[in-house]
């Protein structure tokens, strides 16, 4: 007998470990989305300059540019658990120094960078780590489900984390809000600890230098055309939609007219249709056509973003707002279970490193859209990175047909318990 849609959604919640592992992802999902926007608002009352306030995302992702594959050859060759402990208290550490310099009163403006970068340092080490430990836990015929609940909690993270540091800001101020964030991020590393991953097999692996690995990643992405396909869109994605978040302070002071409370919510919308989009495909029994919801629902988040772009009320931004996550959840489930379910075990690590290191696009997406903001306006900036967006991702679905023609499904079990 089939399991009805409500229990299939949870289907990987069977495995121990995995439910341990869910919601040490998810809190540090709601930090990440708080600290950006807890220092986006800082670095815009400090200096007034949406270039500055850009800077803050630029500085958050620039690690994954740089650091992005090298997270993927550890995530081979490294106990993966010690890796997502690790950074985790990476994250923590800089969390607690913020607190420290906001409280002593000797915060400057560039401070924000600081913390972003380590911060991000923490998430391209251990992003291919974190997702490839997903599959460790539920095994192959349970990753769609696995990583599409792994989804649902980043998109309630981006409705939760900017909701909740907006009304933090109002209430508490920024110092405030980096204490509970700093609390959350220790709960984290406790959950994260707690996990038993199985343990793999790395023997056969050698002592090869991490160049050769980095190599040997490329290459293999290189050969298989869906891989490739994903990447583009990640890097187009990265480059074009999601910088748009980094504005967000701005839209909401000097577009739409409103503060730090309603500046959340903005986001928050965002992020409750992307949670709503994660659990409709959750709920999905077997998904033949991975690259179909990748593609579909990265041209609806464009297309979304260019009425954004033009709207000037509050009330009009939030639906589509919502539409936006919505379609940018297709994207961000099917991300990683594409390159899972097209990557031997061997090549998994680094595979996905080549995607984090594509998700590296995001800084110099940052600084694109903060510079034609302050030559131009904000609006115009996020409209012009639509339209290039909807151009390039319809180029790539013709140009790479292969990434939604392919079917990719498995008769493997999901795993109940550890």
């Amino acid at each position: 007998m089939r399991r009805g849609n409500s229990l299939r959604t949870f289907e990987a919640f069977g495995n121990r470990s995995y439910r341990l592992l869910w919601p040490a992802n998810f809190l540090a999902y709601i930090c990440r989305w708080m600290q950006l926007t807890l220092l986006g608002w800082l670095v815009l009352e400090l200096t007034d300059s949406p270039f500055s306030v850009a800077l803050v995302g630029f500085f958050g992702m620039l690690p994954l540019l740089i650091l992005g594959m090298v997270g993927g050859v550890l995530a081979d060759r490294v106990n993966k658990h010690r890796i997502l402990v690790m950074t985790q208290v990476i994250s923590c550490v800089a969390a607690f120094a913020m607190v420290l310099l906001l409280k002593t009163g000797a915060i400057r403006f560039w401070h924000a960078y600081v913390v972003m970068g380590c911060t991000g340092v923490g998430w391209a080490l251990d992003m291919p780590s974190r997702r490839s430990a997903i599959h460790d836990l539920v095994g192959r015929a349970g990753v769609t489900n696995a990583i599409a609940m792994d989804s649902v909690g980043m998109q309630a993270s981006r409705m939760i984390g900017p909701a909740l540091a907006g009304v933090l800001i109002t209430t508490v101020d920024v110092v405030g809000g980096y204490i509970v964030v700093s609390a959350i991020y220790v709960v984290a590393v406790a959950l994260i600890a707690a996990v038993n991953l199985p343990p793999a097999d790395r023997s056969h692996l050698g002592l090869s230098n991490v160049l050769s690995n980095l190599v040997e990643g490329f290459q293999y992405v290189r050969r298989d055309n869906v891989l490739v396909a994903t990447v583009l869109v990640t890097i187009l994605m990265n480059l074009l939609l999601f910088p748009y978040a980094q504005m967000i302070p701005v839209i909401a002071r000097d577009v739409l007219l409103i503060g730090p409370g309603l500046m959340g919510t903005l986001l928050g919308a965002e992020g409750l249709g992307a949670l709503f989009g994660a659990i409709c495909v959750a709920s999905i029994g077997v998904i033949r056509f991975h690259g179909r919801l990748y593609i579909g629902g990265s041209m609806l988040g464009l297309i979304m973003l260019l009425g954004f772009s033009m709207v000037r009320w509050y009330y009009v931004a939030l639906p589509v707002l919502f539409v936006l996550g919505f379609g940018t959840s297709g994207f961000s489930t099917m991300q990683s279970t594409l390159v899972m379910l097209r990557s031997g075990e061997e090549m998994r690590g680094r595979a996905l490193g080549v995607i984090s290191l594509a998700i590296g696009a995001g800084p110099l997406g940052a600084l694109m859209v903060g510079a034609i903001a302050s030559m131009s306006s904000t609006p115009f900036a996020i409209g012009l990175d639509a339209v290039m967006g909807i151009v390039l991702l319809s180029l790539i679905a013709l140009l790479m047909p292969s990434l939604w023609r392919q079917p990719m499904v498995s008769d493997e079990q999901v795993p109940k318990v550890d």
